[in-house]
């Protein structure tokens, strides 16, 4: 309701009010000590998915702190690290063809993709897949651990696999495609660099193409047979073969992953893999079928605020930041993915965390979270913006009330997942700001008065001056859209359809390669990378780690294939997106909570070895930590694998049970090798009775 300063302990969450002059004030005074004492390296933006704003919060924030000096930046998200980082080595740059193609389509492969409930909505992707569907009436395929919801509305068939092994099926149904000459080697290698030796770098050993790596002619001497590949992912030898067959005989497949696949320790592989495949059988580039990539929508195209500059070139990776805190000594381009720099120069002082709750709940390993943030001499001030008291929020050294999107006024584009579908949207006022909550443009105007930059800051606008403005941009390019006075009472004010180049990926590289290459450096869809050999060169990982140049299968530490580990930890854990709260958003209304309740999935076989029925409150633990929560006992989940819904408070009780039943308490905070990403899919715990 009110600016509040903290009182107590750190985490305690203890405040008193303030008034937003003094909250300003001392925002201004902060950034004026930490730039002196520190540098402008130590003042940190947190990654943030809460409300998306053009003209407040984070636009707003970034452009006040390159204003006045610069910050430290993040690269990556917690949600696509993997195959941000993986994606340019194979493809260049990433796109994917939107569900709209699937209109063309006889089959559709799937990988943890489940948009029934990842993008449920009545519109955007999830429409756009139905209705494709229902078009083509194509086959559809999941590959996941759990049987989910997209599962029964896409009358699909489930093939349960184990986590963190995607990228052994698909060297098993390479070794089918390749020894039962169901590809057209010629086509791939026009298209593509290091399918066989051939196509290979002249830097590349002879045998390091990855025909060999699944022929088992390659360095290992394994061959990838489905028997292989049975014995890893649990999917039976017959059926991976059937599924060679089914892709390469099938006109037109779609094969896309979704974000979870690649949310582990082995993500980039797993991407790089799936990617692969859809390579191999030519299904690319041409109508109904996808280069194996989630696809992004197509925008519509409305302007942000703008941020200017950063000052600052050094960026860290997004799930790496309790490091630059706790041990900025390490943080270097060669261990820890420092990027514009060889290395941080100081530790974060300040930090910012805008509508976001990765400061503490959405963070890997909680627990070691709250140690670092509870050591003042670490990180000496911490500013939270939000509207709820979040587990973060409790953290707080200052806590600042933003607008609500209800509260707020904006001229917005659709959502990354719109899909074909774009529009713009003047978000309007549903009630008036209550209490003292203020637009984070205003807060920033007046920090940067405070500092002497006011009008630097606002260029004489109001924040809803900004967002005429940038409706003017729009309207000079679209002429036909009404004036603002009648545009801003309109809601959605315009939509549009993504044409069919937009919505086809590869489609004009297809076509022609030499013409329309891709931004790799071979301008080809690179299966070898020769830039990922040349970096695993230069780089230090820890041990066990590889960044291969080919998509091969790299065992996680922590899955079921470590029998020293399983013995004490039998079960992987694995995390997904529920329909009761969106990450940790709605988490705390529990109306929701009586809908869809939070509990750990758990096979009737692994159940009955526990003594478990559905409804019994558990414990699940690790080294890490321990979450007590109801368990769902059910045959919609492979044997030896659990799963739990991420995104709920986490709360600990007197003995440190999380009885709040956040799966962080459980998560790694070790990083993948290659984006440095959150690997918070791979997990090994073990369930007994709370």
């Amino acid at each position: 309701k009110y600016p509040m300063k903290r009182v107590g302990k750190r985490g305690e969450g203890k405040f008193k009010r303030i008034s937003w002059d003094e909250a300003t004030a001392f925002i201004a005074a902060e950034l004026t000590r930490v730039s002196e004492q520190y540098g402008r390296e130590a003042i940190y933006y947190n990654y943030q998915s809460g409300a998306y704003y053009h003209t407040q919060g984070s636009p707003a924030w970034k452009r006040l702190l390159n204003l006045t000096g610069g910050y430290l930046n993040y690269h990556n998200t917690y949600s696509t690290a993997q195959i941000a980082t993986a994606t340019p080595y194979m493809h260049g740059t990433y796109v994917g063809s939107h569900f709209t193609q699937i209109a063309h389509s006889d089959l559709v492969v799937l990988f943890g993709l489940n948009l029934s409930e990842t993008r449920m909505s009545g519109g955007g992707q999830v429409e756009e897949l139905r209705r494709a569907l229902e078009t083509s009436k194509a086959r559809v395929i999941i590959i996941d651990p759990r049987y989910t919801d997209s599962v029964i509305t896409e009358h699909a068939e489930w093939l349960p696999i184990r986590p963190t092994t995607d990228a052994a099926l698909v060297a098993g149904i390479a070794h089918t495609l390749i020894t039962e000459q169901l590809l057209d080697e010629a086509l791939v290698n026009r298209y593509c660099v290091g399918y066989d030796r051939s196509t290979l770098p002249d830097t590349a050993a002879p045998n390091a193409s990855y025909k060999d790596y699944v022929l088992g002619t390659g360095d290992d001497g394994i061959a990838k047979t489905p028997e292989w590949a049975a014995d890893i992912t649990g999917i039976p030898a017959t059926r991976i073969r059937q599924l060679a067959r089914e892709i390469a005989s099938a006109r037109a497949c779609y094969i896309c992953q979704g974000w979870g696949p690649q949310r582990h320790a082995n993500g980039e592989q797993t991407v790089r893999a799936i990617q692969t495949l859809p390579a191999l059988t030519g299904h690319f580039g041409r109508p109904g079928t996808n280069n194996g990539n989630w696809p992004y929508g197509t925008p519509y195209g409305v302007p942000l605020l703008p941020v200017g500059k950063n000052p600052i070139t050094t960026s860290i990776p997004c799930y790496l930041w309790t490091d630059a805190i706790q041990h900025p000594e390490k943080m270097t381009a060669t261990t820890m993915g420092v990027k514009g720099a060889d290395r941080l120069k100081t530790g974060i002082k300040l930090f910012f965390n805008q509508a976001g709750n990765t400061l503490l709940n959405q963070h890997g390993e909680t627990n070691r979270t709250r140690q670092i943030l509870a050591d003042e001499s670490l990180c000496e001030t911490i500013i939270v913006i939000e509207n709820h008291m979040t587990p973060s929020a409790m953290y707080a050294d200052l806590l600042l009330p933003e607008t609500s999107y209800l509260e707020a006024e904006d001229l917005v584009d659709s959502s990354y997942a719109a899909g074909s579908h774009n529009y713009m949207i003047a978000i309007q006022k549903t009630v008036k700001p209550m209490w003292e909550v203020r637009s984070t443009y205003d807060i920033c105007a007046d920090i940067a008065g405070h500092l002497g930059l006011r009008e630097q800051y606002t260029e004489g606008r109001t924040q809803a001056q900004w967002a005429e403005m940038h409706y003017q941009q729009i309207r000079e390019k679209r002429p036909y859209l009404p004036e603002w006075s009648v545009a801003k009472e309109m809601g959605v004010i315009d939509q549009r359809i993504a044409t069919e180049q937009q919505s086809l990926a590869f489609a004009d590289f297809r076509a022609d390669a030499e013409a329309n290459p891709l931004s790799t450096p071979s301008g080809k869809i690179e299966i070898y990378s020769q830039a990922l050999a040349d970096l695993a060169q230069t780089w230090t990982l820890p041990e066990g780690e590889r960044i291969p140049a080919l998509p091969e299968f790299c065992p996680a530490k922590e899955s079921h294939l470590n029998k020293a580990l399983t013995a004490k930890y039998p079960l992987q854990l694995s995390g997904f997106h529920t329909k009761g709260h969106t990450h940790s958003t709605y988490s705390n209304v529990l109306m929701l909570h009586e809908a869809v309740p939070d509990e750990v999935w758990i096979n009737p076989i692994d159940a009955s070895a526990r003594q478990l029925k559905s409804g019994d409150r558990v414990h699940v633990f690790n080294d890490r930590g321990v979450v007590e929560l109801p368990c769902k006992v059910t045959q919609r989940i492979l044997p030896g694998v659990a799963a739990m819904p991420q995104g709920a408070w986490t709360r600990l009780d007197g003995n440190g049970v999380d009885v709040g039943g956040c799966i962080n308490t459980l998560t790694s905070h070790h990083p993948s090798p290659l984006a440095k990403g959150n690997p918070q899919h791979t997990n090994l715990v073990e369930i007994k009775r709370a």
